[in-house]
Protein backbone atom coordinates (compact mmCIF):
# COMPACT_ATOMS: atom_id res chain seq x y z
CA UNK A 1 0.00 0.00 0.00
CA UNK A 2 1.32 3.46 -0.84
CA UNK A 3 1.52 6.09 1.86
CA UNK A 4 -1.37 8.60 2.11
CA UNK A 5 0.89 11.48 1.13
CA UNK A 6 1.97 9.73 -2.06
CA UNK A 7 -1.64 8.81 -2.77
CA UNK A 8 -2.67 12.45 -2.60
CA UNK A 9 0.23 13.54 -4.75
CA UNK A 10 -0.64 10.99 -7.42
CA UNK A 11 -4.31 11.83 -7.32
CA UNK A 12 -3.54 15.53 -7.65
CA UNK A 13 -1.12 14.82 -10.49
CA UNK A 14 -3.72 13.18 -12.71
CA UNK A 15 -5.97 16.22 -12.42
CA UNK A 16 -3.28 18.81 -13.16
CA UNK A 17 -4.32 21.92 -15.08
CA UNK A 18 -4.42 21.16 -18.79
CA UNK A 19 -4.76 17.39 -18.39
CA UNK A 20 -6.60 16.17 -21.48
CA UNK A 21 -6.43 12.38 -21.19
CA UNK A 22 -9.85 11.81 -19.63
CA UNK A 23 -9.90 8.04 -20.15
CA UNK A 24 -6.37 7.63 -18.76
CA UNK A 25 -7.25 9.83 -15.77
CA UNK A 26 -10.17 7.57 -14.91
CA UNK A 27 -8.01 4.44 -15.19
CA UNK A 28 -5.30 6.02 -13.04
CA UNK A 29 -7.90 7.08 -10.47
CA UNK A 30 -9.22 3.52 -10.28
CA UNK A 31 -5.73 2.06 -9.94
CA UNK A 32 -4.70 4.47 -7.19
CA UNK A 33 -7.98 3.97 -5.36
CA UNK A 34 -7.43 0.20 -5.39
CA UNK A 35 -3.90 0.58 -4.00
CA UNK A 36 -5.14 2.85 -1.24
CA UNK A 37 -8.14 0.59 -0.51
CA UNK A 38 -10.47 3.42 -1.46
CA UNK A 39 -11.86 1.49 -4.38
CA UNK A 40 -15.36 0.04 -4.04
CA UNK A 41 -16.15 -2.84 -6.40
CA UNK A 42 -19.20 -2.02 -8.49
CA UNK A 43 -20.93 -5.23 -7.38
CA UNK A 44 -20.66 -4.16 -3.74
CA UNK A 45 -22.40 -0.85 -4.49
CA UNK A 46 -25.09 -2.58 -6.54
CA UNK A 47 -25.82 -4.88 -3.60
CA UNK A 48 -25.70 -2.04 -1.06
CA UNK A 49 -28.25 0.05 -2.97
CA UNK A 50 -30.45 -2.88 -4.11
CA UNK A 51 -29.37 -2.26 -7.68
CA UNK A 52 -29.87 1.51 -7.27
CA UNK A 53 -33.55 0.99 -6.56
CA UNK A 54 -35.86 4.00 -6.66
CA UNK A 55 -36.79 3.51 -2.99
CA UNK A 56 -33.13 4.11 -2.08
CA UNK A 57 -32.86 7.34 -4.02
CA UNK A 58 -32.03 10.33 -1.81
CA UNK A 59 -32.07 13.05 -4.45
CA UNK A 60 -31.13 14.21 -7.91
CA UNK A 61 -28.67 16.91 -8.85
CA UNK A 62 -26.75 18.24 -11.82
CA UNK A 63 -24.17 15.50 -11.26
CA UNK A 64 -26.71 12.68 -11.21
CA UNK A 65 -28.78 10.68 -8.69
CA UNK A 66 -27.70 9.94 -5.11
CA UNK A 67 -28.62 6.62 -3.47
CA UNK A 68 -28.60 5.39 0.09
CA UNK A 69 -26.93 2.04 0.72
CA UNK A 70 -25.80 -0.33 3.46
CA UNK A 71 -22.54 -2.28 3.25
CA UNK A 72 -22.20 -5.84 4.51
CA UNK A 73 -20.38 -4.56 7.62
CA UNK A 74 -23.41 -2.42 8.52
CA UNK A 75 -22.03 0.94 7.47
CA UNK A 76 -24.52 3.24 5.76
CA UNK A 77 -23.30 5.07 2.69
CA UNK A 78 -24.50 7.60 0.13
CA UNK A 79 -23.56 6.80 -3.47
CA UNK A 80 -23.38 9.57 -6.05
CA UNK A 81 -23.90 8.05 -9.49
CA UNK A 82 -22.74 10.07 -12.47
CA UNK A 83 -25.37 10.55 -15.12
CA UNK A 84 -23.90 9.00 -18.28
CA UNK A 85 -25.38 11.77 -20.44
CA UNK A 86 -23.80 14.57 -18.41
CA UNK A 87 -20.54 16.03 -19.69
CA UNK A 88 -20.72 18.64 -16.95
CA UNK A 89 -21.17 15.87 -14.40
CA UNK A 90 -17.95 14.23 -15.57
CA UNK A 91 -16.02 17.38 -14.74
CA UNK A 92 -17.77 17.62 -11.38
CA UNK A 93 -16.91 13.98 -10.65
CA UNK A 94 -13.22 14.60 -11.26
CA UNK A 95 -13.27 17.90 -9.37
CA UNK A 96 -15.02 16.47 -6.33
CA UNK A 97 -12.80 13.38 -6.18
CA UNK A 98 -9.66 15.50 -6.45
CA UNK A 99 -10.62 18.05 -3.82
CA UNK A 100 -12.24 15.81 -1.21
CA UNK A 101 -9.32 13.35 -1.26
CA UNK A 102 -7.37 16.07 0.53
CA UNK A 103 -10.08 17.27 2.90
CA UNK A 104 -10.87 15.94 6.35
CA UNK A 105 -12.88 18.00 8.81
CA UNK A 106 -15.81 17.42 11.12
CA UNK A 107 -17.91 19.94 9.20
CA UNK A 108 -17.10 18.68 5.69
CA UNK A 109 -18.70 15.51 4.29
CA UNK A 110 -16.34 12.52 4.30
CA UNK A 111 -15.53 10.91 0.94
CA UNK A 112 -15.07 7.16 1.56
CA UNK A 113 -14.05 6.08 -1.91
CA UNK A 114 -14.63 5.81 -5.64
CA UNK A 115 -15.79 3.36 -8.26
CA UNK A 116 -15.08 3.46 -11.99
CA UNK A 117 -16.68 0.49 -13.75
CA UNK A 118 -16.89 0.74 -17.52
CA UNK A 119 -19.02 3.80 -18.20
CA UNK A 120 -20.20 3.90 -14.57
CA UNK A 121 -18.56 6.46 -12.28
CA UNK A 122 -19.52 6.71 -8.62
CA UNK A 123 -18.44 8.55 -5.49
CA UNK A 124 -19.09 6.96 -2.09
CA UNK A 125 -19.69 9.11 0.99
CA UNK A 126 -20.61 8.63 4.61
CA UNK A 127 -24.39 8.64 4.94
CA UNK A 128 -25.66 11.66 6.84
CA UNK A 129 -28.91 10.66 8.56
CA UNK A 130 -30.78 13.96 8.80
CA UNK A 131 -30.32 14.71 5.12
CA UNK A 132 -29.99 18.28 3.89
CA UNK A 133 -30.73 21.47 5.78
CA UNK A 134 -33.14 22.78 3.15
CA UNK A 135 -35.41 19.74 3.57
CA UNK A 136 -35.80 20.51 7.27
CA UNK A 137 -35.85 24.27 7.01
CA UNK A 138 -38.07 24.77 3.96
CA UNK A 139 -39.73 21.54 2.91
CA UNK A 140 -40.92 19.50 5.87
CA UNK A 141 -42.93 19.44 9.04
CA UNK A 142 -39.71 18.86 11.00
CA UNK A 143 -38.96 22.57 11.11
CA UNK A 144 -39.87 22.69 14.79
CA UNK A 145 -36.95 20.35 15.50
CA UNK A 146 -34.62 23.16 14.49
CA UNK A 147 -34.84 25.23 17.66
CA UNK A 148 -32.55 28.21 18.15
CA UNK A 149 -29.75 26.25 19.83
CA UNK A 150 -29.58 23.82 16.92
CA UNK A 151 -29.68 26.62 14.37
CA UNK A 152 -26.93 28.51 16.18
CA UNK A 153 -24.79 25.35 16.36
CA UNK A 154 -25.38 24.81 12.63
CA UNK A 155 -24.27 28.38 11.88
CA UNK A 156 -21.10 27.87 13.96
CA UNK A 157 -20.35 24.50 12.34
CA UNK A 158 -20.70 25.83 8.79
CA UNK A 159 -18.44 28.75 9.70
CA UNK A 160 -15.77 26.38 11.03
CA UNK A 161 -16.02 24.21 7.91
CA UNK A 162 -15.57 27.21 5.62
CA UNK A 163 -12.65 28.49 7.70
CA UNK A 164 -10.98 25.11 7.24
CA UNK A 165 -11.53 25.19 3.47
CA UNK A 166 -10.33 28.79 3.10
CA UNK A 167 -7.34 28.79 5.43
CA UNK A 168 -6.53 25.47 7.10
CA UNK A 169 -6.72 22.81 4.36
CA UNK A 170 -3.78 21.93 2.11
CA UNK A 171 -4.86 24.59 -0.38
CA UNK A 172 -7.39 27.38 -0.23
CA UNK A 173 -10.66 25.95 -1.55
CA UNK A 174 -13.58 28.15 -2.58
CA UNK A 175 -16.78 26.11 -2.50
CA UNK A 176 -18.83 28.44 -4.79
CA UNK A 177 -22.18 26.85 -3.94
CA UNK A 178 -22.83 27.28 -0.22
CA UNK A 179 -26.58 26.97 0.30
CA UNK A 180 -29.05 25.07 2.48
CA UNK A 181 -29.32 22.06 0.15
CA UNK A 182 -25.53 21.58 0.28
CA UNK A 183 -25.44 21.41 4.07
CA UNK A 184 -26.03 17.91 5.45
CA UNK A 185 -26.92 17.18 9.08
CA UNK A 186 -25.83 14.02 10.88
CA UNK A 187 -27.61 12.22 13.70
CA UNK A 188 -26.17 14.70 16.21
CA UNK A 189 -27.21 17.65 14.03
CA UNK A 190 -23.59 18.41 13.15
CA UNK A 191 -23.56 20.28 9.80
CA UNK A 192 -21.37 18.99 6.99
CA UNK A 193 -20.59 20.99 3.85
CA UNK A 194 -21.23 18.85 0.76
CA UNK A 195 -21.23 18.98 -3.06
CA UNK A 196 -17.78 20.11 -4.19
CA UNK A 197 -18.49 19.72 -7.89
CA UNK A 198 -18.04 23.44 -8.50
CA UNK A 199 -15.33 24.12 -5.90
CA UNK A 200 -12.09 25.78 -6.96
CA UNK A 201 -8.53 25.74 -5.71
CA UNK A 202 -7.36 29.28 -5.07
CA UNK A 203 -3.79 30.52 -5.73
CA UNK A 204 -2.20 31.77 -2.52
CA UNK A 205 -0.62 34.85 -4.08
CA UNK A 206 -3.84 36.30 -5.49
CA UNK A 207 -6.61 38.42 -3.98
CA UNK A 208 -9.10 37.16 -6.57
CA UNK A 209 -9.35 35.40 -9.90
CA UNK A 210 -11.59 36.18 -12.84
CA UNK A 211 -13.65 33.19 -13.84
CA UNK A 212 -16.94 32.25 -15.44
CA UNK A 213 -19.84 32.30 -13.03
CA UNK A 214 -21.22 29.16 -11.38
CA UNK A 215 -23.54 29.00 -8.42
CA UNK A 216 -27.14 29.28 -7.32
CA UNK A 217 -29.37 32.30 -7.73
CA UNK A 218 -29.89 34.12 -4.46
CA UNK A 219 -26.57 33.04 -2.94
CA UNK A 220 -24.00 34.51 -5.34
CA UNK A 221 -22.07 37.66 -4.47
CA UNK A 222 -22.72 40.69 -6.75
CA UNK A 223 -19.09 41.18 -7.82
CA UNK A 224 -19.02 37.52 -8.87
CA UNK A 225 -22.26 37.71 -10.86
CA UNK A 226 -21.38 41.06 -12.47
CA UNK A 227 -17.70 40.53 -13.25
CA UNK A 228 -16.87 36.88 -12.61
CA UNK A 229 -14.58 38.12 -9.83
CA UNK A 230 -14.09 35.19 -7.45
CA UNK A 231 -12.49 35.25 -4.01
CA UNK A 232 -13.16 33.67 -0.62
CA UNK A 233 -15.46 36.63 0.00
CA UNK A 234 -17.93 35.04 -2.45
CA UNK A 235 -18.29 32.11 -0.01
CA UNK A 236 -18.60 34.61 2.85
CA UNK A 237 -21.50 36.26 1.04
CA UNK A 238 -23.26 32.91 0.53
CA UNK A 239 -22.70 32.06 4.18
CA UNK A 240 -24.30 35.36 5.22
CA UNK A 241 -27.38 34.60 3.10
CA UNK A 242 -27.61 31.16 4.71
CA UNK A 243 -27.38 32.66 8.22
CA UNK A 244 -30.31 34.99 7.50
CA UNK A 245 -32.30 32.11 6.00
CA UNK A 246 -31.71 30.01 9.12
CA UNK A 247 -32.94 32.81 11.38
CA UNK A 248 -35.94 33.81 9.26
CA UNK A 249 -36.94 30.38 7.96
CA UNK A 250 -37.37 31.97 4.53
CA UNK A 251 -35.49 31.26 1.31
CA UNK A 252 -33.78 34.27 -0.25
CA UNK A 253 -34.19 33.10 -3.85
CA UNK A 254 -37.99 32.88 -3.56
CA UNK A 255 -38.55 35.68 -1.06
CA UNK A 256 -41.91 37.34 -1.65
CA UNK A 257 -43.43 37.90 1.77
CA UNK A 258 -42.85 41.62 1.79
CA UNK A 259 -43.70 43.51 -1.38
CA UNK A 260 -41.63 46.57 -0.41
CA UNK A 261 -38.42 44.52 -0.37
CA UNK A 262 -37.00 42.75 -3.38
CA UNK A 263 -34.99 40.22 -1.37
CA UNK A 264 -34.64 38.73 2.09
CA UNK A 265 -31.40 40.69 2.51
CA UNK A 266 -33.06 44.03 1.76
CA UNK A 267 -35.95 43.24 4.13
CA UNK A 268 -33.63 42.30 7.00
CA UNK A 269 -31.43 45.35 6.43
CA UNK A 270 -34.45 47.68 6.57
CA UNK A 271 -35.62 46.08 9.82
CA UNK A 272 -32.09 46.35 11.23
CA UNK A 273 -31.87 50.07 10.42
CA UNK A 274 -35.20 50.58 12.20
CA UNK A 275 -33.94 48.73 15.29
CA UNK A 276 -36.43 45.90 14.68
CA UNK A 277 -34.15 43.13 13.40
CA UNK A 278 -35.69 40.52 15.72
CA UNK A 279 -38.98 40.93 13.84
CA UNK A 280 -37.53 38.74 11.08
CA UNK A 281 -37.24 35.67 13.34
CA UNK A 282 -38.90 32.44 12.29
CA UNK A 283 -41.89 31.86 14.58
CA UNK A 284 -40.57 28.33 15.21
CA UNK A 285 -37.59 29.68 17.19
CA UNK A 286 -39.17 32.58 19.08
CA UNK A 287 -39.74 30.50 22.23
CA UNK A 288 -36.19 29.09 22.32
CA UNK A 289 -34.30 32.15 21.06
CA UNK A 290 -31.63 34.03 22.99
CA UNK A 291 -32.40 37.56 21.74
CA UNK A 292 -28.87 38.97 22.11
CA UNK A 293 -27.40 35.96 20.31
CA UNK A 294 -29.97 36.13 17.51
CA UNK A 295 -29.35 39.87 17.07
CA UNK A 296 -25.59 39.23 16.86
CA UNK A 297 -26.09 36.55 14.19
CA UNK A 298 -28.36 38.85 12.17
CA UNK A 299 -25.69 41.54 12.25
CA UNK A 300 -23.01 39.00 11.26
CA UNK A 301 -25.23 37.87 8.37
CA UNK A 302 -25.56 41.47 7.21
CA UNK A 303 -21.81 42.09 7.53
CA UNK A 304 -21.15 39.00 5.39
CA UNK A 305 -23.56 40.11 2.66
CA UNK A 306 -22.34 43.70 2.24
CA UNK A 307 -22.09 44.86 -1.35
CA UNK A 308 -18.40 45.72 -1.10
CA UNK A 309 -16.43 42.46 -0.72
CA UNK A 310 -13.58 44.27 1.04
CA UNK A 311 -15.92 45.13 3.90
CA UNK A 312 -17.03 41.54 4.46
CA UNK A 313 -15.25 39.76 7.32
CA UNK A 314 -13.10 36.69 6.70
CA UNK A 315 -14.40 33.36 7.96
CA UNK A 316 -11.75 33.42 10.68
CA UNK A 317 -13.18 36.65 12.02
CA UNK A 318 -16.72 35.22 11.78
CA UNK A 319 -15.70 32.17 13.82
CA UNK A 320 -14.12 34.41 16.45
CA UNK A 321 -17.24 36.60 16.66
CA UNK A 322 -19.51 33.56 17.02
CA UNK A 323 -17.36 32.18 19.84
CA UNK A 324 -17.63 35.34 21.93
CA UNK A 325 -20.45 36.77 23.95
CA UNK A 326 -22.60 39.18 21.95
CA UNK A 327 -20.95 42.58 21.84
CA UNK A 328 -20.53 45.65 19.69
CA UNK A 329 -19.94 44.94 16.01
CA UNK A 330 -19.29 47.19 13.04
CA UNK A 331 -22.29 48.75 11.37
CA UNK A 332 -23.11 46.82 8.18
CA UNK A 333 -23.50 48.74 4.95
CA UNK A 334 -26.27 47.99 2.45
CA UNK A 335 -26.29 44.33 1.32
CA UNK A 336 -25.35 43.50 -2.23
CA UNK A 337 -27.69 41.81 -4.66
CA UNK A 338 -26.77 40.38 -8.08
CA UNK A 339 -26.84 43.18 -10.62
CA UNK A 340 -26.24 45.91 -8.04
CA UNK A 341 -23.23 48.15 -8.06
CA UNK A 342 -21.55 48.98 -4.79
CA UNK A 343 -19.75 52.16 -3.87
CA UNK A 344 -16.24 51.75 -2.54
CA UNK A 345 -16.05 52.92 1.04
CA UNK A 346 -13.29 53.12 3.58
CA UNK A 347 -12.60 49.87 5.36
CA UNK A 348 -13.42 50.01 9.09
CA UNK A 349 -10.29 49.65 11.30
CA UNK A 350 -11.69 46.50 12.90
CA UNK A 351 -11.61 44.61 9.61
CA UNK A 352 -8.10 43.61 8.67
CA UNK A 353 -6.85 43.35 5.11
CA UNK A 354 -6.53 39.78 3.93
CA UNK A 355 -5.60 37.94 0.80
CA UNK A 356 -9.14 36.74 0.18
CA UNK A 357 -10.75 40.04 -0.53
CA UNK A 358 -11.40 41.33 -3.97
CA UNK A 359 -8.58 43.79 -4.56
CA UNK A 360 -6.73 45.79 -7.11
CA UNK A 361 -3.86 43.43 -7.93
CA UNK A 362 -3.72 41.64 -11.24
CA UNK A 363 -5.76 38.48 -11.53
CA UNK A 364 -5.30 35.18 -13.28
CA UNK A 365 -7.77 32.85 -14.88
CA UNK A 366 -7.77 29.18 -13.95
CA UNK A 367 -7.27 26.56 -16.63
CA UNK A 368 -10.65 25.50 -18.02
CA UNK A 369 -9.83 21.83 -17.38
CA UNK A 370 -10.79 22.40 -13.77
CA UNK A 371 -13.70 24.72 -14.50
CA UNK A 372 -17.06 23.23 -13.52
CA UNK A 373 -19.50 26.07 -13.99
CA UNK A 374 -23.10 25.58 -14.91
CA UNK A 375 -23.62 29.28 -15.49
CA UNK A 376 -21.44 31.84 -17.22
CA UNK A 377 -21.16 35.56 -17.67
CA UNK A 378 -18.57 37.78 -19.27
CA UNK A 379 -17.19 40.85 -17.59
CA UNK A 380 -19.36 43.03 -19.79
CA UNK A 381 -22.57 41.05 -20.03
CA UNK A 382 -25.00 39.78 -17.42
CA UNK A 383 -27.47 37.10 -18.46
CA UNK A 384 -30.50 36.25 -16.38
CA UNK A 385 -30.35 32.67 -15.08
CA UNK A 386 -33.05 30.11 -15.68
CA UNK A 387 -33.60 27.36 -13.15
CA UNK A 388 -32.16 23.88 -13.31
CA UNK A 389 -35.11 21.42 -13.32
CA UNK A 390 -33.66 19.81 -10.21
CA UNK A 391 -33.21 23.14 -8.44
CA UNK A 392 -29.45 22.66 -8.15
CA UNK A 393 -28.02 25.63 -10.04
CA UNK A 394 -29.02 28.34 -12.46
CA UNK A 395 -28.12 27.81 -16.06
CA UNK A 396 -27.68 30.48 -18.66
CA UNK A 397 -29.55 30.05 -21.90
Amino acid sequence: MIKPKKFLQKLIKIFKFGSGKGRKNEEDLQKIAEQEQKHFPFEILVAATKNFHATHKLGQGGFGPVFRGRLSDGREIAVKKLSQTSNQGKKEFQNEAKLLARVQHRNVVNLLGYCVHGTEKLLVYEYVSNESLDKLLFKSNRRQELDWKRRFDIICGIARGLLYLHEDSHNCIIHRDIKASNILLDEKWVPKIADFGMARLFPEDQTHVNTRVAGTSGYMAPEYVMNGQLSVKADVFSFGVLVLELISGQRNSTFSSHSESQSLLEWVYKLYKKGRSLDMMDSAIVASAVPEQVAMCIQIGLLCTQGDPQLRPTMRRVVVLLSKKPGNLEEPTRPGVPGSRYRRSRRPPALSSTAGSSGETDSRTFDPSLHTSTASASTSTVVSPRSDPYGKRPMLG
